[in-house]
């Protein structure tokens, strides 16, 4: 992270540095206008629309437009851009200087939070790195007890989305099975509950799907679960499960070559899972949650799984496996029913970089969302909406249930047909919630990773899913 926020009670009289100063009134606006274009203002320079910079009698004054901003997500946008300012005009130091008569401790404590998201860069591989840190420092203008606690969930929230961009931008040498399993029981000390279950716990388990993905690798194959009991009434739990394929090759049904670096981000939605539960955490949330993760890697060798190769799930279904590359259905296919069968949670949302047709249907607008419930659908929906991770309701049919009927087993792993790709990867899932538990899967390949950014990212992990889940859990349950 390079924005670094510090707090102090006012800015220095000797400071020659950058203050910031918040617009929200059209006049004000108007009458510093005016006073740039009579050339009152000394070294003017007019760099955005929203942003620019004045030097008066040998200081700078930062001028930020909020006038067109209403909602909190727009202040997030905000607070992005104004990271982006400083960053662009090489400004180490500033002043924010918070004025409560017309702008609320909730619109500073969003803006701030976007500059924060906006800063994040995974650059601990570099070995020349830039020294020079960005600094704002907030004037604090209300100390109250309301503003203190909406800046630690906002803290918390920012520690779980980095958290889930660490973990999806970790290559693949280092972040293996092993290692990522070890670093989820770090999770402990924030009051976390962890387990670990190893090859030998899911061989005796009967998790022959999720083991058949792993046992081309020298690296062991995880289930791992992460609990949060926030409250001793009887609640029971909200479940997440992710997909954790720390790298995919294809297996046999090998991927090209073309871009088959970009797999280590295949494990991204685990991330959004294990970056939820530390939020869940860090901000002491009132609700019982279970997140499950399924941690494989899928090479090839000797050992590996071969295209042909019939398994026997946790749930007692046969798969016949047509194409090695459909490994992550296989995955979450054992994670699924037992975090079922063993939690009992009032649903279960999955996430998953599952699916190239994904990415075909919706690019990197939306999500693929699919469900067996309605209210969830629709909940999820709010949810991403409020806070710019969008998802799209996509259909459900038992007629596609034909395309991944085997001769051979209960089901095949792929739809050799044709078409409707996500579809029947999502319909696959289904068959492995036993009790008809509600249930939704959140198809995330077109939304893990961003070459270009976004407006809350700079590029690379975008920690999608966290922000998403974590609203509908404070809208929905708490």
């Amino acid at each position: 992270m390079k924005l670094k926020l510090d707090f102090v009670n006012k800015v220095p009289k000797e400071a020659k540095d950058n203050e910031i100063i918040l617009v929200k009134d059209k006049a004000a606006k108007n009458k510093i206008v005016k006073l740039v274009n009579k050339s009152l203002f000394s070294n003017k320079l007019f760099l955005q629309k929203k942003l620019f910079i004045q030097n008066i009698k040998d200081k700078n004054y930062i001028f930020v437009n909020c006038i067109k901003s209403k909602t909190s997500l727009d202040y997030e946008k905000l607070g992005s851009q104004l990271y982006i300012f400083l960053k662009n005009n090489k400004i180490e130091k500033s002043f924010f200087v918070s004025n409560s008569s017309f702008i609320t401790n909730v619109q500073i404590e969003k803006l701030l939070h976007g500059a924060q998201l906006k800063s994040y860069e995974f650059n601990i591989y570099k070995t020349d790195k830039t020294k020079n840190e960005i600094n704002i420092l907030y004037v604090v203008g209300d100390k109250s007890r309301k503003s203190n606690v909406l800046r630690s969930k906002l803290n918390s929230l920012l520690e779980g989305v980095f958290l889930t961009r660490n973990l999806v931008s970790e290559p693949g040498n280092v972040l293996h099975p092993d290692e990522y399993a070890k670093r989820i029981t770090k999770l402990r000390k924030f009051g976390l509950k962890v387990t670990v279950y190893d090859q030998k716990k899911l061989k005796k388990m009967g998790m022959n799907a999720l083991l058949g993905v792993g046992q081309g690798s020298v690296r062991g194959s995880y289930l791992v679960t992460i609990e949060w009991n926030g409250t001793k009434d009887k609640f029971k739990p909200l479940g997440f499960v992710g997909k954790g394929v720390c790298f995919d090759t294809g297996g046999y049904s090998l991927k090209p070559a073309k871009f088959m670096e970009d797999m280590t981000y295949d494990m991204a939605g685990s991330a959004t899972v294990v970056g939820l539960m530390k939020t869940l955490a860090l901000r002491k949330s009132k609700i019982n949650a279970v997140g499950v993760v399924g941690l494989v890697e899928n090479m090839v060798s000797g050992n590996a799984q071969r295209p042909g190769d019939i398994v026997k799930s946790y749930s007692g279904k046969t798969i016949e496996i047509l194409n090695t590359d459909a490994e992550g259905r296989l995955v979450l296919a054992d994670a699924l029913t037992f975090t079922e069968e063993k939690f009992k949670p009032q649903f279960i949302v999955d996430l998953a970089t599952l699916t190239g047709a994904i990415i075909v249907s919706l690019g990197s607008e939306y999500a693929g969302l699919f469900s067996n419930n309605d209210k969830l659908s629709k909940q999820l929906i709010e949810a991403g909406e409020s806070v710019e991770e969008k998802l799209w309701r996509m259909p459900l049919n038992e007629n596609f249930d034909k395309l991944i009927n085997s001769k051979n087993a209960d089901m095949q792993n792929i739809n050799y047909v044709g078409g409707a790709g996500s579809t029947t990867a999502a319909q696959f899932l289904q068959r492995f919630i036993i009790n008809k538990t509600p249930w939704a899967h959140l198809d995330i390949a077109g939304m893990a990773f961003s070459k270009y950014g976004g407006a809350l990212n700079s590029g690379g992990a975008t920690g999608y899913g966290v922000r998403l889940l974590n609203k509908f859990i404070e809208d929905n349950y708490e």
